[in-house]
């Protein structure tokens, strides 16, 4: 067994014990711009008031330049290419013809901006958490449940957890006989973790970046759950396209694509139980329930007569707010939790900042992310997904573009309350949308989200991840995909 030196786990400060750190005082503000709060956070550079107008990244005491702005999938391409070449290792079943249809989406290229977003909190917070001691430890010492083979072994007993497979003869139990008791194995005896540092120990940014393999295997984790998502949405929306190539459905067919998404969400469970920190788990697990209750909210906009809800839509406010809900529990919320999740697995601890900029980052790029999203739906031929232009209205949604023509155009109103579904309500109603600022106020209103999100990273040590979060935030604003 490979020996856990207690010196072996100490965190960046010790390694860079001359790095000179400072105290950063901040007035964190809540979004609604009420209650304010004061308090000091240990960080590597100073935020000034210039750098709190601007959103520009101070420069980094590790560095005597400015940081560099990497682009975000160059940083972490090796990542992110080995991540979905082992990824597809977690969806084997003894049925292939259910791992062929779990795996069908991620044989084609996609965006894995849920993971990129993932793997860059991970490497700009790793160090500043005052767990991160044992996290690093988890990682290196053998027995101590983090390192990457022991996220791939089973917690209770392999024939056990998994049913009878011809392919795993020796870990499956077969069905010829009736199942005999079987004597307990011993209880594993775990390594004792290092004795907590002292206080005057300052934590500071893990150099050079890192990646523990419980954070690669959370983003591989998010991704699983957004594949398992696109499987039953495209069954509910029936998508004939996604990302240009025939959707599951019109592949596989619906009853397989649904039992292939539910297959996934069992496999991440799993593969979240072996993480080991019960806070990550109730931040993922409740991603999952968001996921349906956006879902839920628009089946209610668009068959709210079938399921008895009917009511009268309204101009304004209340229509707007609905649809905010519903772009984050749909699209915000994976991006948010699984950011926040990563710095938890990084060793962040209750009352320490970076979780909160973390989750704070995620719920605001998400939320520009749908905007962005609803406005190609409108602005181009084609929409993000391989749908054709305008597939939100075919399919009765009335997204930020519409809401905001609605608003100038009281024409708009009718198409809503009958869900584009009369002829030329869906030609009529993107040509109320082109006649009206509804696309502009949606990109202005995505790019407030946007720059929030820049702003709240502020906070971070400057690193090439912090540097990356910020160019993401200025992308997903002007992309075309």
């Amino acid at each position: 067994m490979r020996r856990c030196s207690v010196a072996g786990v100490r965190v960046a400060s010790h390694v860079l014990g001359a790095v000179r750190t400072y105290s950063i005082t901040r007035v964190c503000r809540k979004y609604n711009g009420h209650a304010q709060q004061t308090r000091s956070f240990p960080a590597q550079a100073a935020v000034t008031p210039q750098a709190e107008r601007d959103f520009a990244a101070p420069p980094s005491p590790l560095s005597p330049t400015a940081p560099t702005r990497p682009d975000p999938y160059t940083l972490l391409a090796p990542q992110l290419a080995q991540l979905r070449e082992t990824l597809l290792s977690l969806l084997g079943s003894a049925h292939p013809g259910l791992s062929e249809i779990a795996k069908y989406y991620f044989l084609h290229p996609s965006k894995q901006l849920r993971p990129l977003l993932v793997l860059l909190f991970a490497q700009a917070t790793n160090g500043l958490g005052g767990g991160w001691y044992l996290k690093k430890w988890a990682a290196e010492c053998e027995g101590a449940g983090g390192r990457t083979e022991e996220l791939d072994k089973p917690l209770t007993r392999a024939d056990v957890l998994n049913d009878w497979n011809p392919n795993m003869p020796d870990h499956t139990a077969s069905f010829e006989t009736s199942f005999s008791l079987r004597p307990p194995r011993p209880p594993h005896q775990p390594p004792l973790p290092p004795p907590v540092p002292s206080a005057n120990d300052v934590s500071t940014l893990s150099f050079p970046p890192s990646l523990l393999p419980t954070q690669i295997r959370l983003a591989q984790i998010v991704e699983m759950i957004h594949v398992a998502s696109l499987l039953h949405d495209d069954v509910i929306d029936s998508s004939p396209l996604r990302r240009g190539v025939p959707s599951a459905p019109a592949a596989f067919g619906n009853k397989l694509s649904i039992l292939a998404g539910d297959f996934l969400l069992g496999r991440t469970s799993a593969a979240l139980s072996r993480l080991g920190d019960n806070e990550v788990v109730e931040l993922i697990a409740s991603v999952i329930a968001n996921l349906v209750e956006g879902e839920i909210l628009q089946l209610k906009s668009v068959h709210a007569e079938e399921l008895g809800i009917a009511g009268e839509p309204t101009v304004g406010k209340e229509s707007f707010n609905l649809y905010l809900q519903k772009t984050y529990l749909k699209t915000a919320s994976l991006m948010a939790k699984g950011a926040r999740a990563a710095v938890v697995l990084g060793g962040c601890k209750d009352g320490e900042i970076w979780k909160e900029i973390a989750y704070a980052y995620g719920r605001n790029l998400g939320i520009a992310f749908q905007l962005v999203d609803d406005i190609l739906d409108y602005e181009s031929g084609e929409a993000t997904l391989g749908k054709p232009g305008g597939a939100d209205l075919q399919l009765g949604l009335a997204t930020g573009p519409a809401l905001f023509a609605w608003e100038e155009h009281p024409e708009m109103g009718p198409l809503i309350k009958r869900k584009f579904q009369q002829d030329g309500d869906v030609e009529l109603a993107r040509d109320l949308v082109r006649r009206s600022s509804g696309v502009e106020r949606t990109r202005d209103l995505a790019r407030t989200h946007a720059d929030k999100a820049r702003e709240v990273i502020a906070l971070l040590p400057d690193s090439e991840a912090k540097g990356a979060l910020e160019v993401l935030t200025e992308r997903v604003v002007k992309r075309t995909w």
